[in-house]
């Protein structure tokens, strides 16, 4: 199998041209090529395959080998790859997720190669059944969730000797964030595989803990679904720009440092649409036996 390595602010899979190859398995390929000792190493596998409503679709599997609905940092490097090798030169480029088809414009460089993609997320879904969250959830015959104002719940779960307040929101895939004082002080590691598979989340869900520096800048740490800690997560990092917003912390015009880079984020009043912009980046290519 033919393969391109590439990374979003240091979010990083393996992507594979669906116009030449063929994988029978996706899902235990992507847990092959995610292993970082005896595979390539990556947060997953991303299938770039042809579209009969987009300019190209996407398929993301996750390094468990689940397959989820959309990455913003891996849409980005999908319309990298599409324009650079020449799958399409269509700029803006329309691609096909698990979420619908979205709009991407692509900022080239000098050498007419894409440095830098604005991504159109579309608009964030808060209703919790359609996140889906199950607010009739318990624990031990105790409600899970507990609804503190309009945007913000508590959990049945402690973090810091309190009860975790969170907001949810999906980008086409569920996000809980969580604001906090000191982001170095979440043990994440510990913290994340517990709230994926809370009782309220059905099908599991991303944790993204954020520390506010500013209304127009803030920090965020991801424990990423199915993949674990990574270096960034774009459809989070829109989901906290939307949390910020909603809850007064934020404006709606926000810079996120994530640890692998940055994510420049609008959400717009006009349409309700989320903005996303970051770099994508192309790291080697290669072969390998499956």
């Amino acid at each position: 199998m033919r393969f391109t390595k590439m990374h979003g602010i240091g979010n990083d899979y393996v992507y594979v041209n669906g116009f030449e190859e063929k994988l029978a398995d996706p899902s235990a390929v992507a847990q092959r090529v995610a292993d970082r000792h005896f595979g390539i190493g990556g947060d997953g596998l991303i299938l770039i395959l042809p579209s009969d409503q987009a300019d190209v679709r996407m398929r993301m599997f996750n390094a468990d080998g689940s397959e989820a609905e959309m990455c913003g940092n891996g849409v980005r490097c999908v319309a990298k790859y599409a324009y650079d090798h020449g799958l399409t030169k269509a700029n803006p480029m329309t691609v096909e997720t698990g979420r619908g088809v979205l709009s991407l414009s692509l900022h080239l460089g000098s050498d007419d190669r894409v440095r830098q993609v604005t991504v159109d997320m579309g608009q964030p879904v808060l209703a919790l059944e359609q996140i889906p969250v199950q607010s009739s959830a318990t624990i031990a015959s105790q409600p899970a969730l507990r609804r503190i104002n309009e945007h913000e719940y508590e959990l049945g779960y402690e973090l810091f000797g309190e009860p975790l307040r969170a907001t949810f929101v999906s980008m086409g895939n569920p996000h809980l964030v969580s604001f906090v004082n000191d982001l170095s002080s979440v043990p994440l590691s510990v913290v994340g595989p517990q709230l994926e598979i809370f009782p309220a989340f059905p099908r599991r869900i991303n944790v993204h803990f954020v520390q506010v520096l500013s209304p127009s800048e803030v920090k965020m740490a991801t424990w990423e679904r199915g993949s674990g800690i990574t270096l960034a997560c774009g459809t989070g990092a829109c989901a906290v720009g939307v949390a910020g917003a909603l809850t007064g912390r934020t404006g709606r015009v926000v810079l996120a440092h994530l640890p692998g880079g940055d994510l420049e984020l609008e959400w717009n009043e006009s349409d309700d649409h989320v903005l996303m912009t970051g770099a994508a980046v192309e790291v080697f290519n290669g072969q390998i036996d499956l």
